[in-house]
């Protein structure tokens, strides 16, 4: 539903020929159902003339013939015409209709045998012109009928020597009736026009308020499910899909809270709320297969059902913690940061003085003793010194050349170079299972930007894996994400031992490790770089083959966008990084 249509309608004028233009079904409606009045009415004076013929000892052939053209002519307007408006003046659908029906309706009346009365017939045509057209045409049409009365009682009176004034007496009261049906029909039918169309006009902004009210909630950061009390869910906004990791293709078919075992705290809450019929309020743990639990803030409100015998919905709010958490700390990590980066300029300096007085000192010293001395000092200065590199590239400001670097890669010849140059770095660094596609996989991203993210996952990995052969493992998923949003997902996994949950509760934030000797700095860094492309880090417990046995390790897996096609011929062209 489009706005501008809303705002033509709403401020369309109410005048009474605008009444039905307003809404062409009711008044096609109408005028069907005056067509079919005519020729049901046009069936019966020919049966009735009929009759009336075959009983009648001196029978006349006029009336029957007048009522089979009319019966004939009513059949064809209903069944060939389209449904026309009348307009202000006689045009050709008023005298195709309402003036046929007057001249059929007039002939009967001067050739009628005064043992019918026909005046009741004028109120058809007078009752047609009211609502299928304007009030003057419906006047004007009440003027003819009551001046062919007055025409039809004067030539009777030229004719016939006794007196006439009861004819005229007749017409002035048939004609008086018709004014009055003309007025009356016409004001009812704008009136219920009016009311009809303040109906549709209000259903139209209940229509646009709603669609309004879904695009607000479609775009909460907050989650919104509705549940029926058989933890049915029939509704979800994407930030609630996000948190119960749900899709809306999942949503097209039946969705039940009972279907995952990690949302029984959510099933708790609605049938608390259905029980005490209350809004709740609690803190609630959401588990997910692979991760550890997720601390979110849940509350309920009941939503009346319009039918009494219907059942309520418990619309439930989900807000996740961390999120709200991260917000609080990246404030006070802005801060932080800022600090830290005036400290680490102000370090480097010295520390730059440091590294080349003792190698200078180096040079000189033959006693082994000292020169472990020297070798400490020089670790140390070494480990400080990428301590502040760390700090300055996360303060850092954005490189406005940065969008220049960003190039298309693919991933397949891409990875396992990293891979290969990262175990050229050191002589005790493990062997890598690398299983990737056969075919090229494209996506954006700065080459030197991929290298740094994946040497750091690889360098965790590291710390904590056994000795068994494929430790480490790299895979790449091209069928990743839902239909509408594909992606290609990069899994780096190893089998060290699971992280203790309030380690993966900070596992990406700044200044946050598990070890004295790290900054910190490592996974929020990679973070920042795959959002600054638009990717996502994230991490889980998984199962992998290793050595012919089914293990269960840590997996940070980065998910990219897909190249869309027509770039792919453009980027099959250029060097890749």
């Amino acid at each position: 539903m489009k706005l501008p249509t809303l705002a033509s309608v709403w401020w369309r004028s109410t005048s009474p020929e605008n009444d039905f233009n307003d809404h062409p079904d009711e008044f096609d409606r109408l005028w069907r159902g005056f067509m079919t009045a005519r020729a049901t009415l046009g069936l019966v004076l020919v049966v009735l003339h009929a009759g009336l013929l075959l009983l009648t000892k001196a029978p006349s052939l006029s009336p029957v013939l007048i009522c089979i053209a009319y019966l004939l002519a009513t059949l064809a307007e209903r069944k060939l015409s389209a449904p026309q408006q009348f307009g202000l003046k006689f045009n050709g659908p008023w005298l195709r209709i309402v003036g046929v029906d007057l001249l059929a309706f007039a002939a009967l009346h001067m050739l009628q045998d005064r043992s019918i009365n026909y005046t009741p017939l004028f109120a058809l045509p007078v009752l047609m012109a009211s609502i299928l057209g304007s009030q003057l045409l419906a006047m004007a049409s009440a003027a003819g009928v009551t001046l062919l009365l007055f025409a039809y009682a004067g030539s009777l009176s030229l004719q016939t020597p006794w007196n006439t004034s009861a004819l005229f007496s007749q017409a002035a009261l048939t004609g008086a009736g018709c004014f009055a049906i003309s007025f009356i029909a016409r004001q009812m039918a704008s009136r219920l026009a009016s009311i009809e169309l303040k109906a549709r006009r209000n259903q139209l902004a209940a229509d646009v308020q709603t669609q309004v009210n879904e695009l607000i909630i479609e775009s909460l950061g907050e989650g919104v499910l509705v549940v029926d009390a058989q933890h049915q869910v029939r509704s979800a906004n994407p930030a609630a899909e996000k948190q119960l990791r749900i899709s809306r293709r999942a949503l097209g078919e039946p969705l039940n809270l009972a279907m995952a075992p990690g949302w029984q705290n959510l099933r708790d809450l609605v049938d608390t709320t259905f029980h005490t019929q209350s809004a709740q309020q609690q803190e609630i743990r959401i588990q997910h297969a692979g991760q550890g639990p997720r601390l979110v803030a849940a509350r309920t409100q009941l939503a009346a059902p319009l039918n009494p015998e219907a059942q309520g919905m418990c619309v439930v709010f989900l807000q996740d913690q961390r999120e709200l958490q991260a917000r609080l700390r990246a404030e006070k990590f802005a801060s932080m940061g800022r600090m830290s980066a005036a400290v680490a300029h102000e370090i480097r300096n010295p520390l730059a003085a440091i590294v080349q007085a003792n190698a200078l000192l180096a040079e000189d010293l033959s006693d082994p003793g000292q020169q472990q001395l020297s070798r400490l000092v020089q670790q140390n200065a070494q480990r400080l010194e990428k301590t502040v590199h760390d700090i300055l590239h996360v303060v850092e400001l954005p490189n406005p050349d940065h969008v220049a670097q960003v190039q298309s890669l693919d991933l397949t010849l891409t990875v396992p170079r990293i891979c290969r140059d990262w175990q050229s770095q050191g002589t005790c660094k493990p062997d890598i299972a690398v299983h990737l596609p056969n075919t090229q996989t494209w996506v954006w991203f700065d080459p030197e930007h991929l290298r740094r993210i994946l040497i750091n996952l690889l360098d965790n990995a590291q710390r904590y894996i056994s000795t068994r052969p494929d430790a480490i493992q790299i895979s790449l998923d091209t069928n990743w994400g839902v239909q509408t949003s594909p992606c290609i997902c990069l899994r780096i996994w190893s089998d060290g031992e699971p992280l203790d949950p309030s380690v993966e509760q900070h596992l990406f934030e700044p200044f946050f490790s598990s070890e004295s000797r790290s900054s910190g700095l490592g996974l929020y860094i990679c973070r920042e770089l795959c959002d600054s492309h638009g990717a996502e880090i994230n991490y889980q417990r998984s199962t992998r083959t290793v050595s012919g046995q089914l293990l269960t390790g840590n997996e940070f897996f980065v998910t990219f966008k897909i190249l869309p096609s027509h770039d792919i011929r453009t980027a099959a062209d250029q060097p890749n990084g």
